[in-house]
């Protein structure tokens, strides 16, 4: 893992984000990408300047934040970028070929009933990019206990993995698996190949209507300082990817929540 991207917004969480993210990258010794988002809609006979104006003050926003943390030598590159979110994130990743985007729960809404906002759930929901969810305020340690959750073992696409790995490696972490079965399993999703296998110190089979509620039945036996979760239409969080916004009622992790991209 050499590339990490942190898209910054304007949540009071910022700075504990950066140091988080900081902090992380030292582990990997990984260069990162601080960039804030923008876009203007001008009307006819407005400043032409406007644009100059909020990339200026949006890198000058950037740089205070990242004066106020410890930087601990890692190589940051901040930058403003102009554009849709999540084609600007998704071009920026393949330009400085990021290996994972650490994402802020919150990075605009102050409301305490959100687990992801608008923009951070855009983030998950419609890039491709392996993520991490950092909950507000925690403090970087290894992960050495994760729990991978799946309803199907089925991997299809090369270098899916790769993030957990990394992580595991870096961390010597114990990744335990688990198998929900739903009412929508079919046969051979459980077929474990060597490429998973490999990095598995335990599988643990359950039955429960969505993967989310398999999560919650055997979170606390587990006692993972890591959740890692798939990307997909119908995948961990089933409905909930149908609205950005995902609410704690619906979902609260308290620990990072590793998003790898599908699996097929």
């Amino acid at each position: 893992m050499k590339n990490i991207l942190v898209p910054v917004g304007s949540s009071k969480n910022a700075v504990s984000h950066l140091q988080y993210a900081v902090d992380f990258a030292e582990a990997f010794n990984a260069k990162l990408f601080i960039v804030q988002v923008y876009n203007v809609y001008t009307k006819a006979g407005t400043m032409m300047n406007v644009d100059k104006i909020i990339q200026r003050e949006s890198l000058e926003f950037l740089n205070g934040l990242v004066s106020k943390i410890d930087k601990k030598g890692v190589d940051i590159t901040v930058r403003s970028l102009k554009g849709n979110l999540v084609d600007t994130l998704e071009l920026a990743s393949k330009a400085a070929n990021i290996d994972l985007i650490l994402v802020e729960p919150r990075t605009t809404s102050v409301k305490d009933t959100v687990y992801l906002g608008k923009t951070s759930g855009k983030i998950i929901k419609q890039t491709q990019i392996p993520a991490l969810i950092v909950p507000e305020g925690y403090t970087f340690k290894p992960a050495t206990n994760i729990l991978m959750a799946l309803k199907s073992a089925i991997i299809k696409k090369e270098g899916v993995l790769n993030p957990l790995k990394d992580v595991q490696d870096k961390f010597k972490a114990a990744v335990n698996l688990l198998l929900v079965k739903t009412p929508y399993h079919k046969e051979h999703d459980f077929d474990v190949k060597d490429d998973l296998k490999s990095l598995v110190s335990n599988i643990t089979i359950t039955e429960n209507a969505t993967t989310f509620q398999g999560v919650l039945e055997h979170f606390q036996s587990h006692n993972p300082d890591m959740l890692c979760v798939v990307r997909r239409k119908r995948g961990f969080f089933a409905k909930k990817w149908e609205k950005n916004t995902i609410l704690k009622k619906d979902f609260y992790s308290s620990i990072p929540v590793l998003v790898l991209s599908g699996l097929k």
